[in-house]
């Protein structure tokens, strides 16, 4: 018997495997081929040499790893055990007495290896290979300032507009960066060069050394109210993450588990000493809004001054109401559950696929492909709609990201229970 069993569970597990591998194979092709269109329209429209934009692509990989072997796992299971059903292969083994669970045995065990082995892939491999690509990236960029800015042309950053004039390995010519200074006034800076600086210390930031300036403010209070000021050399920074590659700058989906873990940390400490101050002070103004009102109720009604009172209740008020939020820690949340729900859904897909692919009755790989494609579509919709509602909310970002996997999962225990008639 135990012969028997090994024998079975080699074959279903070699049948998932293959169905996995070209599954797996689809998909890497697909996000793939999006990895070369990305880096096609900013890099290889450039003067780039093809050996850094092989390097770019590899260092692009554990990304694209990470998101196929969860689908590849969905579409591989439904192929593999569509094919069983609709050849009567799985009707065979029950004739024979072998019981469902036998069937399913290695397909989940291979669940867990592929949950696993994305795991490691995300939580390691992926910040690696984002640190390696941020490092080229930064190398490329020092030696053609044209992959950033184009010559003779407008580049519009998050808080800043820069138009340049001829380009070449010397540095960019004629350029003019219109921003605003740190009281939002609107500014205007004119240089006759400039050039990029490659100071590694400047870590998430690129400088650009000016030189020949004009600068120009605007005081957006009195519109004919102006300063300017010239000079010979001046720094001007742009931070990575306003560039068109915001992926070069780490955040948290490309660090490792526990740095995010980490980080949570130092920004919930921060956020729970802004509570305490906010606490602090609500309770300050309650007292002085009781104090000032037993003191306006002890004056004789002729001299009472209730416009004090109702100022300090207003600020009272503000305090209570007031909600201490931080996008930024909610991001680093989302994050932090989606390094392990992810890689997780390959078990529930495997377990989905179960008692859906033995619905199957003809062409069992095709049928299997075609429901894994619709069920990847509406599980990334769902895993979309939970990170953006995750972030924006301030909702839970542990339900959020665990919900597509409770939906697939729930949906694997209806399909079995119609399926086995439980």
């Amino acid at each position: 018997m135990a012969r028997r069993f090994y024998g079975i569970y080699r074959y279903t597990a070699g049948e998932f495997l293959f169905s996995f591998f070209v599954a797996f194979l689809f998909f890497f092709f697909v996000f793939f081929v999006n990895q070369i269109l990305l880096i096609a329209e900013e890099i290889l429209s450039r003067n780039i040499g093809i050996f850094s934009v092989i390097k770019l692509l590899f260092y692009s990989l554990p990304q694209i790893v990470a998101f196929a072997f969860p689908f590849g796992a969905l579409v591989g299971a439904l192929m593999a055990i569509g094919r069983l059903s609709s050849d009567n292969e799985v009707l065979a083994l029950q004739a024979c007495g072998i019981p469902f669970s036998r069937i399913l045995i290695p397909i989940a065990v291979l669940g867990v290896v592929f949950s696993a082995g994305s795991f490691i892939i995300n939580d390691i491999f992926l910040p690696l290979g984002t640190i390696k690509f941020s490092q080229l990236y930064r190398e490329i960029l020092y030696s053609n300032p044209e992959l950033e800015l184009s010559p003779y042309s407008i580049k519009r950053y998050q808080s800043s507009t820069i138009i340049t004039g001829a380009i070449n390995k010397a540095g960019i010519s004629d350029i003019v960066i219109i921003d605003k200074t740190p009281e939002n006034d609107k500014r205007i800076i004119l240089a006759g060069n400039a050039q990029l600086n490659k100071l590694e210390e400047q870590n998430g930031v690129i400088s650009l050394d000016l030189s020949d300036v004009f600068v120009q403010t605007f005081n957006k209070q009195k519109r004919n109210d102006f300063n300017y000021l010239s000079s010979e050399i001046m720094t001007y920074n742009i931070l990575l993450r306003d560039i068109s590659f915001s992926m070069h700058s780490p955040g948290p989906r490309e660090m490792s588990s526990r740095d995010v873990k980490s980080e949570i940390d130092k920004k919930q400490e921060v956020l729970d000493q802004k509570k305490y101050s906010n606490l602090v002070k609500t309770e300050r103004a309650g007292f002085q809004t009781i104090s000032e009102y037993y003191y306006q109720a002890s004056l004789p009604a002729g001299s009472r001054n209730p416009s004090q009172l109702v100022s300090d209740f207003g600020e009272f008020d503000s305090f209570l109401t007031k909600k201490i939020t931080d996008r930024s820690l909610q991001g680093y949340l989302v994050e932090y559950w989606k390094k392990f729900s992810l890689p997780f859904s390959c078990l529930v897909f495997v377990l989905f696929a179960f008692p859906v692919g033995l619905f199957t009755k003809r062409s069992g790989r095709s049928v299997g492909f075609a429901v894994g494609l619709l069920v990847a579509v509406a599980y990334w919709g769902l895993l979309f709609a939970g990170q953006t509602f995750g972030i924006q909310n301030n909702s839970s970002a542990a339900l959020a990201m665990w919900m597509p996997d409770i939906v697939v999962a729930a949906g694997a225990l209806v399909s079995a229970l119609i399926r086995f008639r439980w």
